[in-house]
């Protein structure tokens, strides 16, 4: 009797001691994972900070016929800008902005817009201001009191700018 209770004892020890390494390596694996998780949700947060523009000024040009919007943005992110069919453009009356999409041949009456970067190499590189030159479909989309300009980079932070109309 004696060598029965001796074998379970150590047969429920080793069972014991299995069970709590099986416990051991599943809270390991979940930390890992865990860890994983945050670091890339923590790498995808510095992409987008690197990412970022911010429109310093904007305002109509009613020198030309017809009249279209002019945004100054500068790129105070980390990383350059080379294709701008990713850059979202949305101008027009506050509350009522129009999504513009970018064509290097833009034109007055088209809905596009193009960008025309400081030293003109077609690279929106870090700290470098831009011209973005917004052409309305219509006239009536250039009228208001008060408009809105916001431009988003894909996956970057977007910037926001309200501006009356000139005098």
């Amino acid at each position: 009797m004696g060598f029965s209770i001796t074998m379970s004892h150590i047969l429920t020890v080793i069972g014991s001691v299995v069970l709590a390494s099986g416990f051991s390596v599943y809270a390991l694996y979940t930390g890992q994972s865990l860890q994983s998780n945050v670091l890339q949700n923590v790498s995808d947060i510095k992409r987008q900070m690197s990412l970022q523009v911010q429109i310093a000024y904007a305002t109509i040009d009613n020198f030309t016929n017809p009249d279209h919007f002019v945004i100054y943005a500068k790129n105070i992110g980390w990383i350059p800008l080379n294709n701008f069919t990713y850059l979202d453009v949305y101008v027009g009356e506050y509350g009522k902005a129009i999504l513009y999409s970018y064509s290097s041949t833009a034109q007055n009456g088209t809905g596009t817009f193009n960008l025309t970067d400081a030293n003109e190499d077609g690279i929106w590189d870090s700290r470098e201001t831009a011209v973005i030159r917004a052409y309305p479909k219509e006239q009536s989309d250039i009228e208001g009191t008060m408009f809105e300009a916001k431009v988003l980079p894909f996956r970057g932070l977007a910037s926001s700018f309200l501006f009356p109309p000139p005098p």
